[in-house]
């Protein structure tokens, strides 16, 4: 039985969808897509290589910012083939392998994202609790080991995913509801028993989003805590402000999170174009506004991109 099932995933294909009723609106839409992933791509390789190169950029903060940067990257290039696919070839089907690996790929570059943007709180709560230890605290081994610390932790959370969807039986037209794979558009294709790979799954994103973003709003609850302890108002504002650009990427990775589940939920019969509006703001607004944030938030992320072009234009 195992083995005719295997034989069985070997032949299966998935079918994804587009953006339903806008099927003949792709060109302009393929040149939407591929400007945002060239922004969110080029943006975020932007921040990697400023970091890397510039010595000033050798701090806890940036050095954060830096993962975050990989981590969206990662996301970017996880979709960019079926969603591409789809808005320039018509390429709407994928193997079942290829659509479990994009699933794989897509839920653990998203785990890490939220587990630096967690990493990134506490950074901010070091500096301001206790900056004269900052650096003391925060080393680069430490930095080194909480990156692999989260890569690790969001691996080996997403790994049994594949695993327990490879194991189910297959038997009816495999269409999603989306441009790429989700486990949460996976799992309604088996024609048997998803009730474990739901269970797993929700258990999953209480481990990961909803424990991070308990911990962030502890972070900055600790924040504003010793921020008021402040005396004077000045201290304060310049305190706050190094969070501003945190805030609002925690903000525009959370907020459409949280709306994509209340729409699941709350407008199950909503127009499917809505639905798909929300996941898609979901995976691509994050990797496209993020650096453009910290381009122009962060005044050392804006000297270290001038400084690679000035170090580009000294060698031509």
């Amino acid at each position: 039985m195992g083995a005719e099932n295997n034989e069985s995933l070997d032949l299966l294909s998935v079918f994804l969808t587009g953006i339903p009723g806008l099927e003949a609106q792709h060109g302009w839409l393929s040149i939407l897509f591929f400007t945002m992933y060239m922004v969110a791509i080029v943006g975020n390789s932007l921040i990697m290589a400023a970091v890397q190169e510039d010595s000033a950029l050798h701090e806890p903060m940036y050095l954060f910012l830096s993962m975050l940067a990989i981590t969206e990257v990662g996301v970017s290039m996880s979709t960019l083939p079926t969603v591409m696919g789809i808005l320039w070839f018509d390429a709407y089907r994928i193997d079942f392998d290829g659509c479990l690996a994009q699933m794989f790929f897509i839920h653990t570059f998203s785990g890490m994202e939220s587990g630096v943007l967690l990493a990134m709180s506490y950074d901010r709560f070091v500096a301001i609790y206790n900056p004269l230890r900052y650096t003391a605290i925060l080393t680069l081994p430490r930095i080194i080991s909480m990156g692999l610390g989260i890569t690790l932790k969001s691996v080996a959370l997403m790994a049994p995913l594949p695993i327990l969807l490879k194991q189910l039986p297959y038997c009816h037209i495999n269409i999603l509801s989306h441009s790429y794979c989700l486990h949460s558009d996976l799992i309604q294709l088996p024609c048997a028993d998803t009730r474990l790979n739901s269970i797993l799954g929700l258990a999953i994103v209480l481990a990961t989003f909803g424990l991070d973003s308990l911990l962030i709003v502890v972070s900055y609850g600790l924040i504003l805590y010793t921020v008021m302890g402040i005396t004077s108002g000045e201290g304060r504002k310049k305190a706050l402000n190094t969070c501003v650009s945190h805030i609002c990427a925690v903000l525009i990775y959370y907020v459409p999170m949280i709306g994509v589940s209340v729409m699941h939920r709350v407008a199950k019969h909503a127009s499917p174009v809505v639905h798909t509006l929300m996941s898609s703001i979901y995976l691509f607004v994050p990797p496209v506004l993020n650096p453009i944030i910290y381009s122009v938030k962060t005044r050392p992320i804006q000297q270290g991109i001038t400084n690679l072009f000035s170090c580009k234009k000294g060698l031509i």
